[in-house]
């Protein structure tokens, strides 16, 4: 079931609430307020590889808007606000021939597509939500963008997509950050309409919170339950080690337990993390995955694995999936050219099991160059360029297509309030 329009009513009550205070806790409230216009304009190619597919190149170009309104909190022992979002997607250049996927259908995730299969001309959303703060912990009740292990909204194209439900965030004890919240619903980065989540599913609930045991350790935990469909067990370790002025090394380490209640198909192991060395303005990094069970890592739908191995163009999350990972990273503030970034990486996936065999093999490697401008009335505007190579070897399943990509990104913040 879809919903073209988010649930207002528990909206408006808290809304209400920070509108019938005082005047001086509505000044508050608007004193706090933040505003912004994020202007996205993104051009993708895609030359699908492979002979015999149904598609043999992908290519659009459209423009983003993206505006963001965060109330501040009025005064009292409750605090009460609202944020808002409202994104808009123009679509600058395509055609049907040029969105489907290999297979001919499923798009390039850019924008959402007709029944005949061509891009519409423009998608939109508008979401609302409502916000409490008690102390140290702030409730949020509406439409979600969450960034935590085991949920990950998406904003690898042109729009990000969204979740509804509540979030409950708590900082009262020092160090500690602690989430709780269920999600009900998903709108994907390519769509303009919140639906429930598929093969009726109810909710997704989670539970977890991260700990700086020290200014270089931090140790974090989470729970997730996505209905009657798995349940998941993560633990995460990240630890800073200074060697020298200007050396570090930084440790990544994830763990995920999923456990598959109703499907029958058992249970997930995936162990992954990534070193990196920075020396001035290099970066040097390594990273490794094992993956093993009778499943794949449970993700839930419109969500990003949480994994280091999270590439532009593919997840490397099939079952059993092994993998390595070599990356560089320069900042070219090293010779003098401040705003200027270069990162490249290769990551090589193996030992895959499908129905082409227990020994299949994966790819990608991506390079990025990015720019911020730093001075004159251009100041903040953002060219990235980006490039992707992936290639499968005895694989079968989603994304297993040999493609070969390029992407523009040019994007800029206005600061309204």
């Amino acid at each position: 079931m879809t919903r073209k329009a988010p649930s207002l009513p528990l909206l408006s009550c808290m809304l209400a609430g920070s509108w019938i205070v005082s005047g001086n806790a509505l000044a508050a409230l608007l004193d706090d307020s933040k505003a912004s216009l994020e202007l996205r304009n993104m051009y993708l190619n895609r030359d699908y590889r492979e002979p015999g597919t149904a598609t043999s190149y992908g290519e659009v170009w459209a423009q983003g808007f993206i505006a963001r309104l965060e109330s501040g909190y009025s005064e009292g022992t409750v605090g009460f606000g609202a944020d808002v979002i409202g994104m808009l997607g123009l679509r600058l250049d395509s055609g049907k021939g040029r969105v489907n996927g290999a297979s001919g259908g499923g798009g390039i995730g850019m924008l959402p597509l007709e029944s005949d299969g061509s891009p519409v001309d423009d998608y939109s959303e508008l979401g609302v939500t409502a916000k409490a703060r008690i102390s140290k912990s702030t409730l949020h009740l509406g439409t979600l963008q969450p960034m935590l292990p085991v949920v990950q909204y998406n904003y690898t194209r042109l729009l990000p997509g969204t979740y509804s439900g509540g979030l409950l965030t708590s900082q009262e004890i020092e160090g500690l950050t602690l989430h709780a919240g269920r999600l009900t619903e998903y709108n994907l980065r390519d769509q303009s309409h919140r639906q429930d989540f598929p093969n009726d599913i109810d909710s997704f609930d989670l539970l977890g919170g991260s700990y700086a045991v020290n200014p270089q350790l931090t140790a974090s935990y989470y729970y997730g339950r996505y209905d009657n469909t798995y349940k998941q067990h993560f633990a995460g370790l990240v630890h800073n080690l200074p060697l020298a002025e200007g050396l570090n090394l930084r440790s990544d380490l994830r763990y995920f337990q999923t456990d598959y209640d109703a499907s029958g198909v058992g249970r997930n192991h995936f162990l992954n993390g990534m070193f990196t060395l920075s020396a001035g303005a290099h970066k040097f990094a390594a990273g490794f995955q094992r993956m093993s069970g009778e499943s794949v890592l449970g993700v839930i739908t419109g969500s990003d694995p949480y994994s280091t191995n999270l590439s532009t163009y593919w997840t490397f999350n099939r079952q059993n999936e092994d993998a390595w990972q070599l990356r560089y990273d320069y900042d070219f503030v090293g010779l003098g050219i401040p705003g200027l970034t270069f990162m490249t990486r290769y990551i090589s996936g193996y030992d895959i099991e499908s129905s082409a065999g227990n020994n299949g093999k994966e790819w990608e490697r991506n390079s990025d160059l990015v720019y911020t401008f730093q001075d004159s009335t251009l100041k903040g505007l953002r060219v990235h360029l980006r490039n992707v190579t992936y290639r499968a070897g005895q694989v079968t399943g989603p994304g297993a297509v040999d493609i070969d990509e390029n992407r523009v990104i040019v994007s800029y913040t206005l600061p309204l309030l």
